[in-house]
């Protein structure tokens, strides 16, 4: 007969669901897989195939044939979707942002090169208007102050531009009022009531912008600061509102950004709304990360897989980020 002793204290030992790799992954209430990232690619007009951004180490603006060979990476790798945000030839750029509904334009050139390379990839396009403006500014200019309503029109048609290119999904950026209800009828008046509308519907001013401005090239042009119409980081109900008003004027899906910082708004909108929330791990937050990993302070992988995690575990459907390649080599 075996030896008995009496039970030990304490009973409850949640460690042991802790004890072992495999028992960490069967009880894992959060997964994390390729199909949850979105990568963002930076493109440029430009004669090189592939430019280094100084703020963002190992981000390369793009030229439209190296996009179509990162949208395959991106297929390869599990990665559903690729977004594009544009860097333009500043001669192009004027106050109206013309570049934006170019038909024959770099994003159009881009979306076309993709889908020609990858067409099982979801293409995301930027709809803004900061990129092509000589003011940097999301909208169109009246003296001194953003003109919300003459800047509708000028969005809806840039989401037409992209839909008719072959976009997926248009994305709209500039946080105008009304720009969605605008962008929905557009696309449903031209026959593309099937293209997607993921809104940045909670878009904060943040500081952790930085490098993607320098990245596109706006940063220089920017006059001014964005916080008239991109939401005060000191506010969390508001956010709530603008997600009702986007989903009741046509949006598909909501974006929350910046990520990290904001996770409580994503936590929010996920369980207020019910509807697929994205969140972006922007420029600053990647940059941030990555100096640390250079200078040793955070290990690179466990640092992404960690980051990630926290985005899927406070409710997102997806994630965009820097880091999707090595996210999704490291998820396997």
């Amino acid at each position: 007969m075996l030896p008995y002793q009496p039970a030990p204290f304490p009973l409850a030992r949640p460690r042991r669901l802790r004890s072992s790799p495999w028992v960490r992954r069967l009880v894992a209430e959060t997964t994390l897989t390729p199909a949850d990232l979105i990568w963002p690619l930076i493109v440029h007009d430009g004669a090189e195939d592939r430019v280094p951004v100084a703020s963002m180490p190992a981000v390369f603006r793009l030229s439209p044939k190296a996009a179509a060979t990162a949208a395959v990476e991106a297929r390869d790798l599990g990665i559903p979707m690729v977004a594009l945000f544009p860097n333009v030839d500043g001669a192009i750029k004027d106050a109206v942002g013309t570049g934006a509904t170019d038909p024959d334009g770099l994003i159009p050139d881009c979306i076309k090169a993709i889908k020609d390379a990858a067409p099982e990839i979801g293409v995301m396009t930027d709809v803004a208007l900061d990129c092509y403006t000589d003011h940097g500014h999301d909208g169109v200019m009246e003296g001194d102050r953003i003109a919300n309503d003459a800047s509708l029109d000028r969005l809806a048609e840039q989401a037409f531009i992209h839909a008719h290119a072959g976009a997926d999904v248009v994305a709209p950026s500039d946080m105008m009022d009304g720009r969605i209800q605008a962008v929905r009828e557009a696309l449903e008046a031209n026959g593309f009531q099937e293209t997607l509308i993921l809104s940045y519907a909670a878009k904060f001013a943040s500081a952790f912008y930085g490098p993607y401005r320098d990245a596109v090239g706006s940063s220089a042009m920017l006059k001014g600061d964005k916080k008239t119409y991109q939401m005060d980081y000191a506010n969390s109900d508001e956010a709530l509102k603008e997600v009702a008003m986007d989903l009741s004027e046509g949006a598909d899906a909501v974006m929350v950004k910046p990520g990290m910082p904001y996770l409580d708004i994503v936590r929010r909108v996920a369980e207020t709304f019910r509807v697929p929330t994205f969140a972006y791990q922007v420029s600053g937050e990647y940059s941030m990360m990555q100096a640390s990993i250079a200078n040793g302070w955070l290990d690179q992988d466990r640092a992404i897989l960690e980051t990630l995690h926290g985005f899927k575990r406070a409710g997102c459907a997806g994630v965009l980020t820097y880091f999707a390649p090595q996210a999704a080599r490291l998820l396997g």
